[in-house]
């Protein structure tokens, strides 16, 4: 396997039944035991049903995590971890960083690392440009180190820790200039002249910035104390210092807030992000981990060549029943026992596929031959996925081999066959609380013949009461379920385990004629009934197919 390979995803099919998410699990540990380089995971593809639930508690484990879509996701690029800057941060500084790191924008968080919105280059030379706003300084109650360090100031009075707290910026020249204009808590530009100083401080001046590296003398220091006002010295001139201050303002003030940037998550599908970017006229684009907390930014050009999901199949192999965006993925393997399907792959792959009851007894023959032992767990998950797919031996999907397969798992997992599968259908069959579209979903596959397309969905069940009461439950939701599946006809199997019987109910132009033909049966009234019929598999999909065949023979 190729060394790039960081995790496998391990899939089972779409509405997965007690096979496809014990063989996902059982199939996860063994690769784990034989390959330490990568980890494989086992993922479900859709709803554990009850049945499955049942094994999973029963032997001590928890739903794989749930996976939608195999697309590449921005955390399948290359993406480097990069840091945010401090919502108190200056516009000088911001700007001085965007510049050595070649950026056009940067991300402002907290000291969570959660995203606070975020400063392009143009939001700080509209703030430089704006040259009639006076009165930034003091509404964005800008810190005082921001004003000494753009300025490259010296505190000589006051509290470097401190704000400013309201009032303009003004240049003061004289007392004749400043007389009317000059208010309390203004911040005042002056230079070397004592009496403008002092009649700055006079008029309530909160700060006093002396340009030019002027002396300020001991009086003017103790009027500044007296009044509570702040004096920086600053070697610029009042022209460059004037230009400056509205630089130390913090980002804040001027950042475009995080609940209106356009942001992505590192689950974010590359597609969606592609269109995201091209709608807009932003370059940059924050991205967050999968915990929320800001992680990196983006451009368009980083987007290119994602590397694709690697992922391996069990239990399947018809696109139709796989997550979506699997064109996209790189399939490495598929181990199943069903026909094949309409997978393709643009190259050779190891693809195990026998002709047995269930994808666990293959699963068993592959530790067998790796001489991995089986841990009780894992073995009784693969004894459910065998007793639920052969019917506890039952089915004609069953060979001795996957009889012999369930006993020998059920010998280290120290259960009885019998008893097991029993309680285990039992709680599959359970309706209290379950919703239709709960129950119809539990196990419902979707296939197609040329243009014809049709599912197919399958309850087991023990007692004659309780599969009439999935029957009353399901029944009324067929109509529904054609238009959200999209496929025109309907068939669910109603199957009592102890008779080996099934109860076919159907729906959709062309599904009575076609299980009357496929069966040779009478279906009248939405349901035939199928004696000996309990494998969708082995009796009922070949039985459409080959009926499908023949209609199309005819009808040409």
């Amino acid at each position: 396997m190729p060394n790039s390979v960081r995790k496998v995803n391990v899939i089972g099919h779409l509405n997965p039944d007690t096979d496809s998410i014990c063989a996902a699990i059982s199939y996860a540990y063994l690769k784990n035991q034989l390959d330490h380089s990568t980890v494989y995971e086992a993922r479900r593809a859709g709803a554990v049903n009850r049945e499955t639930g049942y094994a999973l508690k029963h032997f001590g484990f928890e739903e794989p995590r749930l996976i939608t879509s195999v697309r590449p996701q921005l955390k399948d690029l290359s993406l480097s971890e990069t840091a945010g800057i401090d919502a108190e941060t200056s516009l000088f500084v911001a700007w001085n960083l965007m510049r050595e790191e070649g950026v056009g924008t940067l991300p402002i968080t907290d000291g969570k690392r959660m995203l606070q919105g975020v400063i392009a280059v143009q939001d700080v030379a509209n703030a430089n440009m704006d040259i009639l706003d006076r009165e930034s300084l003091g509404a964005a109650r800008t810190p005082y180190v921001n004003l000494l360090d753009t300025l490259q100031g010296t505190m000589i009075v006051g509290d470097p820790a401190g704000y400013v707290e309201g009032g303009q910026v003004c240049v003061g020249t004289t007392p004749k200039a400043m007389a009317g204009v000059v208010k309390p808590g203004d911040t005042v530009l002056v230079t070397n002249r004592f009496k403008a100083q002092a009649f700055a401080l006079e008029q309530g001046a909160g700060c006093l910035i002396v340009c030019c590296e002027a002396d300020v003398t001991d009086p003017i220091k103790k009027l500044a104390e007296d009044r509570g006002a702040v004096i920086i010295g600053t070697p610029y001139d009042t022209y460059a210092a004037a230009r400056l201050v509205t630089m130390a303002l913090p980002v804040r003030a001027k950042m475009l807030p995080a609940d209106k940037t356009e942001s992505f998550s590192m689950n974010t599908a590359v597609e969606e992000a592609q269109k995201v970017m091209a709608s807009t006229g932003h370059r940059f684009f924050p991205v967050s981990d999968e915990d929320g907390r800001y992680f990196t930014l983006i451009a368009s050009g980083d987007l290119v060549n994602p590397q694709k999901k690697n992922v391996i199949l069990v239990d399947h192999a018809e696109v139709s029943q796989m997550v979506d965006g699997m064109d996209e993925a790189e399939i490495l393997e598929v181990i199943d026992h069903h026909r094949v399907g309409t997978l393709e792959t643009p190259g050779p792959i190891f693809y195990r596929l026998q002709p047995v009851g269930c994808t666990c007894t293959i699963i068993y023959e592959m530790f067998q031959e790796n001489g991995i032992e089986i841990p009780a767990n894992i073995a009784g998950l693969m004894m459910s996925a065998i007793l639920s797919d052969t019917l506890c031996f039952r089915s004609p999907t069953c060979t001795p081999r996957d009889e012999y397969v369930g006993k020998e798992l059920a010998k280290i997992c120290g259960e009885d066959p019998d008893t097991y599968s029993d309680a285990m259908f039992d709680a599959g069959a359970d309706l209290e609380g379950r919703t239709a579209e709960e129950v119809f979903n539990s196990d419902f596959k979707i296939f197609s013949r040329g243009n014809v397309s049709f599912g197919v969905g399958q309850g087991s069940y023990m007692t004659e009461n309780s599969r009439k009461a999935g029957e009353e439950l399901l029944a009324p939701y067929f109509e529904t379920a054609a238009k959200v599946k999209d496929v025109p006809m309907i068939f669910y199997m109603f199957t009592d385990i102890k008779s080996q019987t099934t109860e076919m109910l159907y729906w959709g132009e062309g599904a009575e004629h076609l299980c009357a033909r496929a069966f040779d049966v009478e279906a009248t009234d939405g349901m035939a009934v199928l004696p000996g019929v309990v494998s969708r598999k082995k009796q009922v999909i070949p039985a459409m197919m080959n009926t499908l065949a023949k209609l199309e023979v005819e009808e040409q």
